[in-house]
């Protein structure tokens, strides 16, 4: 899996993201629009610096991606949080 970083933004496939929230390419794009999956992007500095940290809440589930600055991803953790 990479993250598309042509656009100067981070940007999922929604088959990559859709397998790690165990739902279709179109629930995905679906609930984005609705506002039921949400994401938050965090950019590293000092020792993170070069790094990104996407994180995707859809339900009880948080997916959390620790990426370099061209797009690959070094890290995935995919977890429960409690209802939101």
């Amino acid at each position: 899996m990479r993250i598309d970083m042509r656009t100067g933004r981070p940007t999922i496939d929604a088959t990559d993201l859709a397998g790690l929230l165990n739902l279709t390419p179109d629930e995905v794009r679906d609930r984005m629009r609705a506002g039921r999956i949400t994401s938050r992007l965090e950019i590293g500095t000092d020792d993170d610096f070069g790094r990104m940290r996407l994180s995707f809440f859809h339900a009880d589930m948080r997916v959390r991606l620790t990426c370099s600055e061209d797009g690959t991803v070094l890290k995935s953790l995919r977890s429960r949080t409690g209802s939101r």
